[in-house]
């Protein structure tokens, strides 16, 4: 077992720190630099919507003491995370598509070769005891580069005695006027990237909160979207998302442009979640994933008709187990890698257009020119067009009715069974 860092270890050492500016972020810098560490703050330009200007997370966290701040722009790489996300359906428990655990891989990968440049060999991340976070940030900085070590604050019985909650941590930054947002009274955390945006905390872990409580940084809640329905088209090549509208774009662009469209007629705003996370308690999340859920849904339309049920089974399975594993901090894994690689030969079947309608969070099919694809209109049609002959059906059922007449002879047709109270039955 790795030895557990604590803060006294790391007196007179150099740690990297993964720091979004917020308020664990600023206490931490701190609180370790008063413990003669120095902290070297880095933060990934995920594409943030709720910061209006990003350079001022550098300014925050100077003011706290970082030793020094690096930025690294990680937005097209969230923004190609965030495609094969949608591609591979990924979504856990109550259709969350996985915004947030995948920014934490992607963080995690830009953070190494820092890491390396600078000579250091401690990363330091504000994640809780409580979270999934922190599975995040070691288990791929363990994949990745087994020799770095991980230091955890939240899981530092010093840390913790010092900061019991978020009370003491906004005193502590007032008393060294350190500049923060955070305030007692806020009502929910939030944690923001191109992708997604996630509240959680505070008056959401009532259940007497209904998920309109959140205020939307993405758009609208859908009963304040438009009344009028609005169209939008994804253009595919090879299973890529490639053009909105018939404007190409690239993967930070295509995210931008959906989150826009998908915003502002409610569509993601407000998916609410109680989850299982991976430490085993259950918690509560509001999200909001305008631009991922109309990509999501689009693909679900193309893979009706590109699919047959055989692989329509397959994506069904490795979507599922894709979404859990980037969940539980296991997007480099593997297995992870050889799904992906299955769902990507899957998707190269998808050529042409899918055409959705937004209305008040709703996202509906509206057209789709696609070819190849295994639908056909003529042979599904009712009417005397397509290759299908009706006869044939004739020894189909007859082959069939072969082992439903089997079954009854063996005793075990139970219709009795079936009842909404089977004991009830007569």
């Amino acid at each position: 077992m790795a030895d557990r860092l604590t803060i006294e270890d790391l007196r007179d050492q150099d740690v990297v720190a993964l720091v979004s500016g917020g308020l664990d972020s600023v206490t931490f810098t701190r609180w370790a630099a008063d413990h003669g560490v120095r902290v070297h703050c880095l933060t990934a330009d995920l594409g943030q919507p709720d910061e209006d200007d990003i350079s001022d997370i550098e300014k925050r966290m100077i003011a706290s003491g970082a030793a020094s701040f690096r930025f690294v722009d990680a937005r097209r790489e969230i923004a190609e995370a965030g495609i094969l996300l949608a591609m591979a359906g990924a979504a856990y428990e109550g259709g969350y598509l996985n915004t947030t655990g995948i920014a934490r891989a992607v963080t995690t990968e830009l953070a190494l070769p820092v890491m390396k440049a600078l000579g250091i060999d401690v990363l330091s991340h504000g994640a809780t005891g409580r979270g999934n976070d922190q599975t995040r940030f070691q288990l791929y900085a363990n994949m990745l580069d087994p020799s770095v070590r991980v230091y955890a604050p939240w899981r530092d019985p010093a840390f913790l005695e010092r900061f019991p909650g978020r009370s003491e941590m906004i005193e502590f930054c007032e008393q060294q006027r350190i500049p923060i947002r955070a305030t007692r009274e806020k009502p929910y955390s939030t944690d923001a990237n191109l992708l997604g945006l996630t509240h959680e905390a505070g008056r959401l872990e009532y259940l007497d909160t209904p998920a309109r409580f959140i205020t939307p940084g993405f758009g609208v809640h859908p009963k304040d979207a438009p009344d009028e329905p609005e169209r939008v088209t994804v253009g595919f090549e090879h299973g890529l998302p490639v053009s909105v509208n018939g404007n190409t774009v690239d993967p930070v662009a295509l995210i931008e442009t959906l989150n826009n469209i998908g915003g502002r007629n409610g569509v993601g705003i407000g998916v609410h979640a109680v989850e299982n996370r991976y430490v085993g308690i259950k918690s509560r999340g509001v999200y909001e994933q305008p631009g991922l859920e109309v990509l999501y849904r689009a693909w679900q339309f193309a893979w009706q008709l590109v699919l047959d049920r055989r692989s329509l089974e397959l994506y069904r399975f490795l979507s599922n187990m894709v979404g859990r594993h980037i969940y539980e901090a296991a997007w480099f894994h593997p297995s992870t890698v050889a799904a992906l690689d299955a769902l990507r030969r899957l998707a190269g079947t998808i050529n042409g257009t899918i055409t959705v309608e937004l209305y008040k969070g709703n996202v509906d099919f509206a057209a789709a020119d696609c070819e190849p694809m295994l639908y056909s209109p003529e042979d599904a049609s009712m009417e005397g067009v397509g290759s299908f002959d009706h006869t044939d059906a004739e020894g189909f059922l007859g082959v069939l009715g072969v082992s439903a007449r089997a079954l009854n002879r063996a005793g075990q047709i139970w219709p009795d069974a079936l009842r909404l109270r089977p004991e009830d039955a007569d």
